[in-house]
């Protein structure tokens, strides 16, 4: 049973540090973009907005995918609650992004 709870707890971490890492991806970016272009400034001032949201959820699925690392099936659960929230902030901070600087329909 701990193995199952385990096994459940990385894969839900993986896939949490690679949301959160696609979020901090796509903010730089889109950071790099408005640096280059002029009249990219409000932009480059809402990326510089996000980090601290896109650092957050990262840290989090870091510190959940670090806690799999445990045999306790408690330590497991908290793994899998903190990694499912950090995922679901990092999803939805990249889709509003996009959402905000989606070009075209």
């Amino acid at each position: 049973m701990g193995t199952i709870v385990n096994l459940i707890a990385v894969i839900v971490a993986i896939v949490s540090v690679l949301a959160a890492l696609g979020n901090v991806a796509y903010l730089a970016m889109l950071n790099s973009a408005a640096t280059k272009r002029a009249g990219g400034s409000p932009i480059a001032t809402y990326v510089r907005g996000r980090w601290p949201l896109a650092g957050g959820a990262t840290a989090g699925a870091l510190l959940a995918w670090l806690l799999t690392a445990s045999d306790s099936i408690p330590v497991d659960i908290l793994a899998i609650l903190i990694a499912a929230g950090s995922g679901a902030v990092a999803t939805k901070a990249l889709r509003s992004t996009q959402e905000r600087y989606r070009i075209g329909g």
